[in-house]
């Protein structure tokens, strides 16, 4: 088994969380708790026997935590069955609005209220301008993912949405296309989010914590067709469940006996080249870069806008009639996330000599607590 998150925690998690205690969220001691704990006697699970050759296997339970490295790829897979049901006969396009680089480190410490005001002001400068008759004149539906990282864990806050190419009229009942290969203008977009954002950040009275230069250059938005949908679907789910790394990336830990002298690589593909590349960081840097991207508790990273909002079934029940989709039947779908532990497979084959196995007992979970 090669080398993994849970490893260098348990190495170092506790070097790490002594010296920045007075600092560490605990959303990010929860993290580290179920990371390290993941699939152990910690969280129990179920003792397997084979009949033949009396060898005895343990599958113990996953943590289940949205930040560890092994627990996300069923989820993935749920909900981009969802999302493929609700997509309409209609030609898409990809959003994504960025913060500015100068933002960042505010963005950093006060991280539930930011990433909302980023979701709301994207989405309020996409559906105002969408509201023109220039461009779409109707109501649009919009399916935001929020992503924090860059490939080498750098933070990068920003917001992708998926949307039809159309709108409802005021009517509700009459759908008018975009143009086949452009949606809306990313000039005016970028000044609609700047000036949201500029007005969420003086509610929350943070906006003399800004540098005055932010609100005179241009923020980035980027907006390109996307064919069906499909594709992009594909491309957003991982990001879904994905954590800002994943185990078959990490390539060797330096083990020098302290969380500030001990090394970590892993490896990055680089976004203008397409190569691979390593990047070396100490644990402690690598905790850090790491850490950052852990969301705050129960904060929501996909959201719905438009017509894909609260009133979503009877809307797109209209929408895939008018626009003659198939009818997807939401109530069948599988759920985008669950609490609950996975059964463990019957069908179990002995290590040793592959008979299948029989169950044998529960393991309750070990008398330690998450903190």
């Amino acid at each position: 088994m090669g080398l993994e998150l849970a490893d260098l925690f348990r190495e170092y998690g506790a070097a790490y969380r002594k010296k920045y205690a007075d600092k560490l969220l605990l959303s990010h001691r929860q993290a580290m708790w179920a990371i390290e704990h993941c699939r152990t006697a910690h969280l129990g699970g179920k003792v397997y026997d084979c009949p033949t050759c009396q060898e005895f296997k343990y599958s113990y339970h996953s943590c289940r935590n949205r930040h560890c490295p092994k627990c996300q790829h069923e989820l993935t897979q749920n909900w981009l069955q969802v999302q493929q049901a609700l997509l309409l006969n209609a030609p898409y396009f990809f959003l994504t609005f960025t913060l500015p680089a100068e933002l960042r480190p505010l963005v950093r410490a006060n991280q539930k209220a930011l990433y909302a005001l980023l979701f709301q002001s994207s989405a309020e400068a996409a559906q105002k301008l969408a509201l023109d008759p220039r461009y779409i004149g109707g109501q649009i539906g919009l399916v935001g993912v929020l992503h924090t990282w860059t490939r080498n864990l750098i933070f990068h806050p920003h917001v992708h949405y998926l949307v039809p190419g159309g709108g409802l009229l005021s009517d509700g009942r009459t759908w008018f296309p975009a143009r086949q290969r452009f949606f809306l203008p990313v000039r005016a977009l970028s000044k609609l989010f700047r000036a949201a954002f500029r007005r969420g950040l003086q509610k929350l009275k943070l906006f003399d914590k800004v540098p005055s230069k932010v609100w005179m250059q241009e923020w980035v938005v980027h907006c390109k067709p996307v064919g069906d949908g499909q594709a992009a679907l594909k491309y957003l789910a991982p990001y879904i469940h994905r954590v800002a790394i994943s185990n078959r990336r990490l390539l060797a830990f330096d083990n020098r006996g302290s969380i500030e002298s001990s090394l970590v690589t892993f490896q990055f593909r680089a976004s203008d080249t397409g190569q691979l590349k390593t990047c070396t960081l100490s644990v402690e840097q690598f905790f850090q870069r790491f850490l950052q991207h852990v969301l705050p508790h129960a904060f929501v990273k996909v959201r719905y806008y438009g017509f894909f909002g609260a009133s979503i079934r009877p809307r797109l029940t209209l929408l895939q009639k008018l626009l003659g989709s198939p009818l997807p039947d939401l109530d069948k779908q599988p759920p985008a996330s669950s609490q609950a532990q996975p059964e463990p497979p019957s069908n179990i084959l002995c290590p040793s000599c592959g008979y299948p196995m029989i169950f044998l007992k529960k393991l309750s979970p070990q008398q330690c607590r998450s903190p």
